[in-house]
């Protein structure tokens, strides 16, 4: 009797588990997520790359130009200033590396305390505060400047690890978390953090956004990126795209989705009318349309697929393991499109080495597809680019670029993401500023300097375990990509 008891109530639990696991894996997603919003001109259009780089010497440069923008942007702003950013603290390596978080907290909290009536609101991911279990620093000064701190709330997301995350939300998410109680090594910097921390973790979940919406002048701007204000991804490779005109607008709508999530009520922006522009009529050669979340995927593979004979599709990617990409990528190549692809070796991630996976993975099943492959040629940093382009045989272009990885995480409707697809002729500047950058990332030929990149053979993991090892992890979710 008692046997045949034990095996009901296991059974009972083993059914809860398995239908929580299914029920956050494919549950709808919340209101204004997973969009694609509609096909915008796009005026004042600007790319800017920040790239690191190596002479054959040894030497090491950088040129990074996407949050002097940002500084830039929020100096002038009047009205308000809207930044969604996914690492938002100073841990990192050493000191050497350049504090971006603090001194986006200095120009946030001189703004506000310069104009006491601009409305600024901060989103970020509450990794940030190993969810809950430390206090941040810069947070705790935004809040008593007056400035909207918004943590995310995760769990209304889907779960990208059902089979911890179904775990999770049976017996850990209602403990909370207490930032001073911890007794356990924080695993990002020092300090100490409670168990709760590390459960709450193992979600492998986030919000992975990199935004920023401004007034200038009498319009908005937008700002999409794939770089974070932490220090220690001050000397990464990224890519940022900087717009005016309604598609400011749009994305504006999704962060307001992101706030309406955690429970923040949007602020009475109080903008004059005309900053609402409900369609622009002027003359532009180059068109915008916001992404988020699953939306990023369809557009991708939507381009790779458009991909033909006289074509050319490059890819400059920090990770790529999406099985739907990936085939999308090999049929484009069977198709007689011209692809590049130029990838991140995997290798470090903030002072700690990584396996290669799943970069090396991909890369060895492209290879044999006959794909050139290339690696960028990083020690310490990463080349966190997300960017996509596609010039057809005809002079047109089209450019995915913006936080969003193409992993199964990223692009499958669990993290938030956002990017964007512009579309154009090929010499349209943001375009042209693409091409040129990615051409000098890809040409280096033996004895170049600065040596951008290297051969595939630099970077080649051929071994046929650790290819069904990233198949699993992207498969199941048990994995940080």
């Amino acid at each position: 009797m008692h046997l045949i008891s034990f095996k009901l109530v296991a059974a009972v639990i083993f059914t809860l588990l398995l239908a929580t696991g299914l029920y956050n894996t494919f549950k709808p997603m919340p209101a204004g997520l997973s969009r694609s919003t509609p096909t915008r001109p796009l005026y004042d259009a600007r790319l800017i790359p920040d790239v690191s780089w190596r002479t054959a010497a040894g030497g090491h440069f950088q040129s990074q130009g996407i949050f002097r923008e940002v500084f830039d942007l929020i100096a002038q702003a009047q009205r308000m200033i809207v930044i969604d950013m996914f690492l938002f603290n100073d841990s990192a390596p050493d000191s050497s590396f350049e504090p971006l978080a603090e001194k986006l907290t200095q120009a946030l909290v001189a703004r506000k305390q310069a104009v006491p009536e601009l409305e600024v609101v901060v989103i970020t991911d509450p990794l940030n505060t190993v969810y809950g279990g430390v206090r941040q620093p810069h947070f705790e000064r935004l809040r008593q400047a007056g400035i909207t701190l918004v943590e995310t709330n995760l769990r209304p997301l889907r779960d990208s690890n059902p089979t911890w995350s179904a775990l999770w939300r049976g017996c850990c998410q209602w403990f909370g978390n207490n930032p001073d109680g911890g007794w356990l090594p924080n695993a990002f910097e020092d300090g100490k953090v409670t168990l709760r921390s590390y459960l709450a973790l193992l979600n492998f979940k986030a919000n992975h956004r990199k935004t920023l919406v401004v007034d200038e002048d009498d319009q908005l701007r937008g700002l999409i990126t794939s770089a974070n204000p932490h220090a220690g991804s001050s000397r990464h490779w990224n890519t940022a795209i900087t717009f005016t005109g309604p598609a400011a607008l749009d994305l504006l709508a999704t962060e307001e989705a992101v706030m309406t999530l955690s429970g923040v009520a949007v602020p009475d922006w109080s903008l004059p009318g005309k900053i609402y522009p409900p369609e622009a009529t002027e003359d532009t050669d180059l068109h915008g349309q916001v992404l988020t979340e699953a939306a990023i995927r369809e557009a991708a593979i939507d381009l790779i697929d458009r991909a033909g004979q006289g074509d050319r599709l490059d890819l400059a990617m920090f990770y790529l393991s999406h099985r739907g990409t990936v085939e999308a990528l090999k049929a484009a190549h069977n198709r007689g499109a011209t692809l590049r692809i130029l990838l991140d070796r995997n290798e470090d991630a903030f002072g700690h080495a990584k396996n290669g996976i799943p970069n090396r993975q991909v890369a060895f099943e492209l290879h044999q597809a006959d794909i050139d492959i290339r690696w960028c040629n990083t020690a310490g940093e990463q080349c966190h680019n997300k960017l996509l382009m596609l010039r057809d045989s005809q002079g047109l272009a089209r450019l995915l670029l913006g936080s969003a990885n193409l992993t199964r995480r990223n692009i499958d409707n669990y993290n938030l993401e956002t990017s964007m697809l512009v579309t154009g002729t090929a010499d349209a500047p943001v375009m042209a500023t693409a091409t040129e950058l990615f051409e000098r990332l890809w040409m280096n030929g033996p004895g170049s300097t600065p040596v951008f990149s290297l051969p595939y053979s630099a970077n080649a993991d051929e071994s046929r375990f650790r290819y069904w090892q990233y198949r699993f992890m992207e498969a199941t979710g048990f994995s940080t990509f």
